[in-house]
């Protein structure tokens, strides 16, 4: 916890909290994860969390006296060619930098802790003997493993995910006729550790953002998609109950607008 009164802090301390726990020096190369937009001696009083940060959370930021925004996914990805009022990343921009507000991601950062976003996933299911897929050393990579506590059916385990992530529904390859016993996890695009989770004996593989040939599966591997938002959304109940045990001296606060998923369901 650091020690300060509210009036010294400053975004440089809020982000010194977040990249201790997802350190900026592990994230994708071609992530743009850290500071976006601010200046890390900007001071802080309140910040607002979201998994991204659009027009409408930066209104609701203004409208909470929040000076700072943090989010899972960045604002800008990549370099802009323009900033336009006509486009949601470039008003987005527009209006946090009109109205003082820095703003921070922990992208993929946050995806290669273990304590992250697939660590949370695996904890949805109560897995077990958790470890890292993609395993770049030292703990840290891409998506989980694990073993549930018991094995359960395909049609189980179609039941399991949807109670477990809230789900409306999921796309799922075809049923395999064994046991699912071991169930390997990613959040978000998770396409490309399929053959991880093949590869770590995984029965069931987790995430979202699957194309059509991907369903195709080998006998005895089954993938479910349960969407990039939906296998990543509790980031932000992670990423708010450290900063509030780090910084009790200011408001914490999840907006209030949570669900920000582009995509919807009929």
């Amino acid at each position: 916890m650091l020690n300060k009164t509210m009036k010294e802090y400053k975004v440089k301390d809020v982000a010194a909290v977040i990249e201790e726990f997802a350190p900026l020096g592990i994230q994708e190369k071609w992530d743009n994860s850290g500071l976006c937009i601010g200046s890390p001696e900007a001071g802080v009083s309140s910040v607002l969390l979201g998994l991204d940060c659009t027009p409408e959370l930066v209104d609701e930021a203004v409208a909470a006296g929040a000076d700072m925004i943090v989010t899972h996914h960045p604002l800008i990805f990549s370099g802009l060619k323009k900033i336009s009022p006509e486009d949601p990343v470039g008003l987005a921009v527009m209006k946090a930098v009109a109205a003082g507000i820095s703003v921070y991601a922990a992208h993929t950062s946050a995806d290669k802790v273990i304590a992250g976003v697939s660590g949370a996933m695996a904890g949805k299911l109560g897995l077990k003997n958790v470890e890292v897929l993609d395993a770049e050393g030292d703990g840290i990579g891409l998506g989980v493993v694990g073993d549930l506590p018991e094995p359960v059916t395909a049609d189980e385990a179609v039941k399991l995910v949807k109670e477990r992530f809230a789900l409306k529904a999921l796309r799922a390859s075809r049923p395999i006729d064994g046991p699912i016993s071991r169930v390997a996890m990613c959040g978000g695009s998770g396409s490309s550790l399929i053959d991880k989770a093949m590869e770590a004996g995984a029965q069931l593989y987790l995430c979202g953002d699957v194309s059509y040939h991907h369903f195709f599966t080998k006998p005895g591997f089954m993938i479910m998609d349960i969407g990039h938002y939906e296998s990543e959304i509790q980031i932000v109940d992670i990423l708010f109950s450290l900063l509030r045990k780090n910084f009790p001296t200011f408001a914490v606060r999840i907006t209030e607008n949570i669900y920000s998923n582009p995509i919807y369901y009929y």
